[in-house]
């Protein structure tokens, strides 16, 4: 009912917002962590929009998820800056480190582990984005360590 109530007060919100479509969504997404694929057909009535238009917004934009996620997510970027200064290693070091695999969520729910294609920082490759927070000229022992570092406060949260 708390999820209803939050999705209506957005649309309220939103409705008269030219261009409003993404700063719902992105509301939607951090008040509720996912973007509940029942609510694209309302969405897209109210943004007078097809469901299809929402799904496919939903689904262009990495940072949506139509399920609920895990509590940190570790975000590798695999463009072709961060490729070339060491980003095929960083990602084997966070699959490893995980136990995981791209778009797969660690067992105890902590961590969902994605591959992303830019991140925006391609002068400081290579990168990742542990939640909202870009990490750049990343090697393996510094992931190693930040990773480290999300197990140790999922330990002590």
């Amino acid at each position: 009912m708390e999820t209803e109530r939050l999705l209506a007060q957005l649309l309220c919100q939103y409705q008269d917002t030219p261009g409003g479509l993404l700063p719902l969504l992105q509301d939607i997404q951090e008040d509720l962590g996912y973007i509940p694929p029942e609510s694209i057909p309302g969405i897209a009535e109210v943004m007078n929009l097809s469901a299809a238009e929402v799904h496919g917004v939903v689904s262009f934009y990495h940072d949506f998820s139509t399920r609920p996620g895990a509590r940190h997510s570790l975000q590798v970027c695999a463009a072709e800056s961060c490729q070339a200064s060491g980003g095929l290693e960083l990602e084997q070091v966070a699959r490893d480190a995980l136990g995981v695999n791209f778009g797969e969520v660690t067992d105890d729910g902590a961590v969902e582990l994605k591959k992303v294609y830019c991140l925006g920082n391609c002068a400081c490759s290579p990168s990742v984005r542990i939640d909202n927070e870009t990490y750049a000229r990343l090697d393996a022992g510094r992931l190693r360590a930040l990773i480290a570092g999300l197990r140790t406060t999922e330990e002590r949260g």
